[in-house]
Order: structure tokens, then C-alpha cells, then sequence
């Protein structure tokens, strides 16, 4: 994400590169390249205009210490600026209610059905929530349906009633059955609508009064920019909503809804969606967002989701199997398990700071463990279990049933060996450990 403002915003610092004071006139060049970049990147006007207006007020209103450069005063000034545009910190969900309602509004096609199901997941693993999916769509065809498959992914019931086209009676069914099962999250998906329709607004305002949600919230495609921000700011007008999601994220976005939306309709964007999987929603940090999007990376949320991924007792498992060399292919594909669920590749390795660069022209195959993975199952369980049986024969097999080659195989045996190797040799430390550096690094990084 942000790939092409990143580079752009980076070839603008370079006019400072080399300079030994900020003037007025290298900086209005710096800033005039910058806000072309900023609406290249689909900003809104007025946004960019003011952004850059404050920048350049507070770049010469600095006194320039002799052990920063110009250019790095004008990236932390930047920074700065780009995080607060954003909306400065970060804002949570509220739900206070018993049951907390949670109202989803949208247009067609934002992804809010996926999202509701994204979000449930996250409150059920993340904060223990019990939540009801409640499906208020009842124009679309299969939404309903769409909604019930999406909450079976997650393992989170849906309500729905058949036939019934009353969306404030359905609603008012689904809380009545919260409080009587013990659900304390209702989440209830609407039909996505136009700004411009009428009826259709009417109906979930309607619904949004009857039911007196904790969080109304309005989803939106971030790859339809300044299109996103216009009807956000019509949606925020007849709803006064609490706060917005932008999905896709992970696509080729130029960035210009999450610069701009919090200024035109002044609400906090809470979550991000960053890819198609059930776990791909972050929690949106306007820090975290102005680092990578200056290129510096965001180790944080890298760590953070390495820890949603971590087991405690697995580690132990797996240090007590490294340290009799007993680590075998069955653990190897539970770790490359792991790897996937914390999201899209080249998204994870843009978090590393100085590698999101690196990678920009390099397209990172999300299936790039496929090939691995249909060698280790075409393994009986007895060779996952014990790699050392593995002979010519039976490699040759594995191949064959992979569908792959006889070189591919023995590159992953060997590989796989190697890292066994390299696992028992810091055993000692074990993975324990290495989680409460990570822990620790997120720690000081926070402050």
C-alpha cells in the first residue's frame, strides 16, 4: 500500500539533500512537490493544500539543530503532520451496551458483509467477545446466505428471518435473542445503499434509531478514493456515524481516502481491512500509518501479529522436540500455517523497515508456499514424522505425487535439515525467549 506516494514523497526530500539550512525557497520546492504527490495520490485538494501550508509555517518556524540535516527535519515534521492528518491517535470501539450493537452501513460492494465477519472474529479471539452476526440485507440476493457462510467461517451464529423484509422487526428479534442466549456483541449487517437513495437512507436511519447502536460504523473501498471521501461525507451527514473501516488496503490503493476522510468527515477511522483472509483487520494507528508511509516501516504490527499467532504451550512443544532434534515436517507445516495466517507476504515484509523499498518491484506470491506444502503432503505420516526414512525411492514418489521434481524435493530436505540444525543450536534460548525480545522490542518502540 502507498507504494507510489512513498516514492514520490521520497524523491521530494532529496531537494533538500545537501542543503545546510531550510530556506524559504528550498522548502516551497520541497512542499510543491509534495502536495503534487498528495493528489497524485488522489487527496483532496483542500486537504493537501492545508497540509502542506502547516508543514512549510513549521519548517520555518524551526531553528535547524546542527546535528539534524534539513531533509530529516522536513521527514519528522512530515511525519508528524501526515499522522495527525490522520487523526493523530488511536480510537477504539465502544461498546458499553448489554448487549454492545454494532451497526454497519456502506455502500454496495465496500465489503461490509466481509467485514462484519472479519470484525466478529477479532472481538471473539481478541477480546473474548460472544458475538451474534444479524443479517439486515434483505434485497441482495444470497446475502443472507453470504453472511451465513461467512459466519460458519469464523465460528460466529447468524440470525436471519427468512421471507421478512422489515429490517427494524429483524434487528429488535436478533437483540431479543442476544439477551436471552448471552450473546454480548451484536453486529448487524445492512444492505449496502446509495447516498443518493432516498428510501434507502430513510431505512437505516430508521434502523439506527430504533436499535440505538454503540458504534455505527461505515465501511468503504479505499481504491475508490476521493469518490470514498464524498460519500463518506454524505453517509456522515444523514448518520452521524462513530467512525470508519477501510477496506482493501492491500491493493493498489493510492492512499487518498485514508489522508483525506478524517478531515472531511471529522471520524476517527478505527480499522483497516489488508487482505481477503478472516484475520486481515488491524485496528488503524495514525503513527504506525505515517511510518510506512515515509518508507520507515512498522515493526510494531508486525510483532503484534506474531503474537496472535504465538501459543505459549505449542513453543514449549516445539522447544521440547528442537532440543531431541525430534522437529519434524508435520511442525514445519504448522509453522508455515502461522506464517500465512499473519497475512499478505510482500504487505508482512513492508513492515520491515528499509525492505518495503527493496521489494516494490518484486511481486511476492502470497502461494509461494504451495509448492513446499504439496511436497509434505504428499509424505505418508509416517515420513513427516521421521525425515531421516526419507530415501531415493521414496523422494522420488513424493515428487511424483507433489507434482514437482526429484531436485525440488531434495533442495527442501536439505533446507529442512538445516534449519533443524540451526533451530537445536539456539535451543537453549528457545522460542520462549526470542517471543519476550519481540515483546520487549514492542514495548520500548511504544514509548
Amino acid at each position: 500500500m502507498f507504494e507510489n506516494l512513498s516514492d514520490r514523497l521520497e524523491r521530494s526530500f532529496k531537494i533538500l539533500k545537501g542543503e545546510g539550512k531550510i530556506t524559504e525557497i528550498n522548502v516551497a520546492e520541497t512542499l510543491k512537490d509534495v502536495r503534487r504527490a498528495l493528489l497524485d495520490a488522489d487527496v483532496n485538494y483542500k486537504v493537501a493544500k492545508t497540509f502542506t501550508d502547516t508543514v512549510k509555517q513549521k519548517a520555518l518556524g524551526m531553528n535547524v539543530l546542527t546535528a539534524v540535516k534539513p531533509g530529516q527535519l522536513m521527514v519528522k515534521i512530515v511525519h508528524d503532520e501526515l499522522a495527525e492528518l490522520m487523526g493523530g491517535e488511536t480510537v477504539g470501539l465502544k461498546l458499553e451496551g448489554r448487549p454492545a450493537i454494532i451497526l454497519m452501513s456502506g455502500l454496495q460492494g465496500s465489503g461490509k458483509t466481509t467485514f462484519s465477519g472479519k470484525l466478529a472474529n477479532m472481538l471473539k479471539k481478541k477480546q473474548h467477545k460472544n458475538p451474534l452476526l444479524v443479517a439486515c440485507d434483505v434485497y441482495r440476493p444470497a446475502a443472507i446466505e453470504q453472511l451465513k457462510v461467512v459466519g460458519a467461517s469464523v465460528e460466529v451464529p447468524v440470525y436471519s428471518e427468512e421471507g421478512n423484509k422489515d429490517v427494524v422487526e429483524i434487528a429488535n428479534h436478533a437483540i431479543r435473542e442476544a439477551k436471552a442466549k448471552n450473546y454480548d456483541v451484536v453486529i448487524i449487517d445492512t444492505a449496502g445503499r446509495l447516498a443518493v437513495d432516498e428510501e434507502m437512507m430513510n431505512e437505516i436511519a430508521t434502523l439506527k434509531e430504533a436499535v440505538n447502536p454503540d458504534e455505527t460504523l461505515f465501511v468503504v473501498d479505499s481504491m475508490t478514493g476521493q469518490d470514498a471521501v464524498n460519500t463518506a461525507k454524505e453517509f456522515n451527514d444523514r448518520l452521524d456515524f462513530d467512525g470508519v473501516i477501510l477496506t482493501k488496503l492491500d491493493g493498489d490503493t493510492r492512499g487518498g481516502a485514508a489522508l483525506s476522510i478524517r478531515t472531511v468527515v471529522t471520524k476517527p477511522i478505527k480499522f483497516i481491512g489488508t487482505g481477503e483472509k478472516m484475520e486481515a483487520i488491524d485496528a488503524f494507528h495514525p503513527n504506525r500509518m505515517a511510518d510506512r508511509i515515509l518508507g520507515m516501516g512498522d515493526v510494531v504490527s508486525l510483532v503484534e501479529r506474531a503474537q496472535e499467532q504465538y501459543d505459549e504451550e505449542e513453543a514449549r512443544r516445539l522447544q521440547k522436540k528442537i532440543a531431541k532434534n525430534k522437529f519434524d515436517f508435520n511442525d514445519f507445516l504448522g509453522q508455515i500455517n502461522q506464517i500465512k495466517k499473519m497475512g499478505n507476504l510482500k504487505d508482512l515484509a513492508a513492515m520491515i523497515p528499509g525492505v518495503g523499498k527493496q521489494l516494490k518491484d518484486i511481486d511476492i506470491d502470497d502461494n509461494a508456499f504451495k509448492g513446499i506444502e504439496a511436497i509434505i503432503q504428499s509424505m505418508t505420516p509416517k515420513e513427516r514424522s521421521n525425515p531421516e526414512i526419507l530415501n531415493q525411492s521414496r523422494r522420488m514418489r513424493i515428487a511424483k505425487g507433489s507434482g514437482t521434481n526429484i531436485q525440488e524435493v531434495n533442495r527442501l530436505i536439505k533446507q529442512f535439515d538445516q534449519t533443524r540444525k540451526m533451530m537445536k543450536m539456539v535451543t537453549g534460548g528457545g522460542m520462549r525467549n526470542m517471543m519476550g525480545a519481540m515483546k520487549g522490542m514492542k514495548g520500548g518502540m511504544a514509548r
